[in-house]
Parts: C-alpha cells; structure tokens; sequence
C-alpha cells in the first residue's frame, strides 16, 4: 500500500447514501487518474452493486453471528461490531496488499454501531492512525427542515467529538430535492442567522428557554456547519469533495494522478 494513504470514513444516518456514494466516488477518483480502494465494514449489509477490494463480511458475517450467538439482528449487529475490531489488523493487513492513494470506507448503516461504539475508535486508530477524515452525509429526507438540518448538525458534531478527526459534511442525493432547495439548505451551513430564523419560522411557539439554548449552538457550530451538495446519481460535488479533501489533509496540494486521465471525446 502506499506510504500513508489518506482514509475517508462515511458515516451518517441510515438512508444517507454512504454505499452508493462510496461507490461513485471511486469510480470517479478512477476516471480522474486516482488509485482508491474501498473497505466494506458493515457485516450485515445486502447491497449487491457494491463490490469492495476489502470486505468485513470475509471475517465477520451478521448471519453467522446471530446462529452462534442466538442473537436477533439488533443484538447481533452489536455484538459484530465488536467482533470487528478483533479483526481489525487482519483488514489492515488485506489493505497492506494495495498501493493506494486514497481508502473509502464504507461504516455500518446504523450509524450508532460505528459513532458510539468504544471499539470504533481502536478500528479507526488501527487502520488509519491520524491520516484520516470522517465524511457525515446528511440525508435530504431529513436535512430539507430547519429542526433536521440542525439534529443532523449536531450530530454530525458529536461524532466529530468522538473521534477527534476532520469532518466534511456532504449534502446528499440533491437530484431529488425541487430546484433552489438544496441551495437554500447550504444556506442554512453558510449562515447560521438565517438557520436561526427558519427554525423560529418553523416553530414560532417552542419552549423559551430550550429554542434560546438552540439557537446559541447554532451560532457557536458554524464553523463546522459548512455543507457541500452532492448527487451519486449525477457526479455533482464529487470532484468539489475531493478537493476539500485534499486541502483538510494536505493543506491543498493535490495528489499526482496515478495514471493519465483519458482525454475528453
């Protein structure tokens, strides 16, 4: 593998779009003349389009663990979380036969298995030590309403908090909100004034005391509350992502393409 690639961490709630983002990232960083390898670390997952280099399910399999452990799936999803990080160096070890610029890591769907999980952290420390980001995704589904955009904001802080690593959040999926919406959510990231005021439009009556102490977190995250709209589907903000990568772990210097990239037709 090559000397310190930097790992991307996908994570947010269940519906976001991790592994079909995941997916089109690295056919685009494959286009654009980028090496990637994609990391599969959700044993309970049925997608059947996404066919990582490096696959949890080879050590720790949610079927399995719920026939030893007579477990239902809820339990069982616990239980290989942890069982995954006793595996953890025979994955790094997997990712040790790649030379690479960059490992996409694809986190469980039920996004408390991978944030408040204490063996998270050691799976993270272990297979990318400090060279490494988190992506939080938000789900339009839940972002398009002033009361989501800030539980996912907040959210998205609290694994921030958890792991201590950089974070991008990434709007989602923006093909399929009504033209200007997605702009006016980014909105919401790049003006915490304006957040304020859609959440008082959105409930004018909310307890006094909760909506001041809101508002006052609001204003105090807007450093983190900088939002990137993106679509799987079409490839936009793909390349935008990419270049916000490079400038959270390199200070803006871009990788050498691994290879040309094919001339345009």
């Amino acid at each position: 593998m090559a000397e310190e690639p930097t790992t991307i961490y996908f994570t947010g709630t269940a519906g976001a779009g991790k592994t079909t983002f995941v997916s089109a990232f690295a056919k685009w960083l494959a286009t654009a003349g980028y090496d990637s390898v994609t990391v599969n670390l959700d044993p309970g997952t049925e997608a059947s389009s996404f066919e990582p280099e490096v696959d949890i399910r080879d050590w720790v399999r949610l079927p399995e663990v719920m026939e030893e452990y007579g477990l239902g799936p809820n339990g069982a999803q616990v239980a290989a979380a942890d069982l995954i990080a006793l595996k953890v160096f025979e994955v790094r070890e997997a990712l040790e036969a790649f030379r690479t610029d960059l490992v996409l890591v694809d986190t469980p769907g039920q996004i408390e298995l991978f944030a408040f999980r204490e063996s998270s952290k050691a799976i993270v420390d272990a297979l990318s030590g400090e060279r490494s980001l988190l992506a939080f995704l938000f789900d339009p589904a839940l972002a398009k309403t002033a009361s989501g955009f800030v539980s996912l904001l907040m959210l998205s802080a609290n694994v921030e908090f958890r792991f201590r690593r950089p974070t991008l959040n990434l709007l989602t999926k923006v093909d399929l909100l009504p033209a200007g919406r997605a702009e006016e959510i980014v909105g919401w990231g790049e003006e915490p004034g304006r957040l304020s005021d859609a959440v008082t439009l959105e409930s004018p009556t909310p307890d006094v005391q909760l909506s001041f102490e809101l508002l006052r977190a609001i204003e105090a995250m807007a450093p983190l509350s900088a939002l990137l709209p993106t679509s799987a589907k079409e490839g936009a903000g793909l390349e935008e992502f990419y270049r916000a990568v490079q400038r959270s772990m390199g200070g803006g210097e871009d990788l050498e393409p691994s290879h040309a990239p094919p001339e345009p037709e």
